[in-house]
């Protein structure tokens, strides 16, 4: 393992002793002072302690790990050898592993550190002739790294700092197994790093199995949203949902709107309907072709599209500053969702605004939220589609005690409404 400086806690860049490659690239990045995360996970991962991270995306964690192990890898280096990375990133999705390789890209721009990043979805070729070249960093999704380490492509025991990013995303796409198999390939001399937005007990159970005496940061509770978003429901009729959102898009508040759907063909009927208004939309689901996908992104993220619809796949890989309205199209049936989803606003310091529709088949997922997060999302009256009320059942006028009818075990039912809750 490579020597490491000892490094005092600081709140600015400039005295955390980084190198003065990555100082001059945190300077054309305009970052001068260190985020909650950055600041407390900097100083630890420096000195080579395991971190387990629990933040909320947006808040800078990318950089909490890039930087010390840029700073790292620099100040001993050493020639990459060819399919033995020194750092690996494991990462959920495919836009989030390119979110990463490109940080690194921007904060190592004055370094000679090479990395590259792997995911499925498209030819593997490009990608073993990288790890033939030689690498000091990889970023990767589990399955295709999975598929190139059986192939032979990678070998996994040469590295000394591992990375799982998004532990509890991992859990929730039924990565697990393949991150448990990628893990036991790796040397048990190492420093390991996990972050996740939440910490499910499936999660806390990897972070004891695979971390050694590690610091802990948690710069929010777990699964608490993001204080500066402006959350609200809008309760509507199923079919009236496509409608509903042509009329809240009306607002020209509304400058760049990410839109979440449940599935892959209810996104592209979305946009479908969204075109037809001559809304600027475009899809992002994994049925996608990965080409399709960075093209669609890159046209949300100049401008070229208002509206991004995209399914959960996407929710943890669009790092895109100014989107300024989440709208929840269907509300997500795993509530830890609803966190990831609207993260994707309010970043970078910024405020955001969280809109959700829930239909009748919905209100259990609404409930489910509210507990999650531990708050009520205040419903919004003031709209066109608000749902017919439900036929309302008369009550019944109770019997007389001696010719009423018992049934064990359960409480007689004296009258039921079923109205609409609005």
């Amino acid at each position: 393992m490579r020597a490491r400086p000892e490094i005092p806690m600081t709140q600015t860049f400039e005295t955390l002793r980084l190198m003065e490659p990555i100082l001059r690239a945190l300077r054309e990045q305009r970052y001068e002072v260190p985020t909650p995360i950055q600041a407390e996970a900097i100083p630890p991962l420096i000195e080579g302690r395991d971190l387990l991270g629990i933040a909320q995306t947006g808040t800078g964690k990318t950089a909490a790990f890039a930087l010390p192990i840029l700073d790292f890898l620099a100040r001993d280096p050493q020639p990459p050898r060819p399919g033995q990375p020194t750092v690996l990133v494991l990462t959920p999705t495919r836009e989030l592993a390119a979110q990463i390789g490109e940080s690194f890209r921007r904060y190592g721009r004055y370094l000679d550190i090479g990395h590259t990043v792997i995911f499925g979805g498209v030819g593997q070729g490009p990608q073993t002739k990288a790890l033939r070249r030689g690498v000091d960093v990889v970023v990767a999704t589990p399955g295709r790294l999975l598929d190139l380490t059986e192939q032979g492509h990678i070998d996994l025991r040469a590295v000394e700092v591992f990375v799982l990013d998004e532990a509890d995303r991992m859990l929730d796409m039924g990565f697990i197994h393949a991150v448990r198999q990628l893990i036991a390939e790796l040397p048990r001399d190492r420093q390991t790093l996990l972050f996740s937005a939440t910490m499910p007990r499936d999660i806390a159970q990897l972070a004891r199995s695979i971390l050694r005496d590690p610091v802990r940061v948690e710069v929010t509770p777990p699964a608490t949203t993001v204080e500066r978003i402006i959350q609200s429901v809008l309760m509507v009729d199923k079919k009236d949902k496509r409608a509903l959102l042509g009329e809240v898009l009306r607002d020209p508040a509304i400058e760049r709107a990410l839109v979440f759907t449940r599935t892959k063909h209810g996104a592209d009927r979305v946009v479908k309907y969204l075109r037809q208004l001559d809304e600027k939309a475009a899809a992002i689901h994994g049925n996608k072709a990965q080409g399709a996908r960075e093209r669609a992104l890159d046209g949300f993220r100049k401008g070229r599209h208002r509206v991004l619809v995209a399914t959960d796949i996407a929710a943890r890989g669009i790092d895109v500053p100014d989107i300024t309205h989440v709208i929840n199209f269907d509300l997500p049936n795993i509530p830890e969702s609803y966190v990831h989803r609207i993260g994707r606003t309010a970043r970078a310091g910024r405020a955001g605004t969280a809109i959700s529709f829930c239909d009748e088949s919905e209100h259990a997922h609404l409930r489910a939220i509210e507990k999650e997060i531990r708050r009520k999302v205040p419903v919004v009256e003031d709209h066109g589609f608000r749902p017919k009320l439900q036929a309302v059942d008369k009550p019944t006028k109770p019997r007389p005690a001696s010719r009423r009818r018992k049934r064990p075990g359960r409480k007689a039912r004296r009258g039921r409404t079923t109205a609409w809750s609005a």
